[in-house]
């Protein structure tokens, strides 16, 4: 079983990065962004932690709302 861990783990290592880095960057903009309400800002907070990789690149490409 361990072996089995061991043999996937440089697939899961930078999985697990891009994941930490999009979620880390989707909740930076998501607390400074003043464009939207506190209702949509909940929301988007759950997407984003609870969808994991494509919860951040949800909110990254249709949430954002930059002039």
């Amino acid at each position: 079983m361990s072996s089995l861990i061991i043999d996937y783990l440089p697939i899961i290592i930078p999985l697990l990065i891009l994941q930490l880095i999009l979620l880390v960057t989707a909740i930076v903009h998501l607390v400074r962004n003043d464009r939207l309400d506190q209702a949509n800002k909940i929301i988007w907070a759950l997407v984003i932690v609870f969808v994991n990789i494509i919860g951040p690149i949800l909110y990254l490409v249709f949430g954002r709302k930059d002039d």
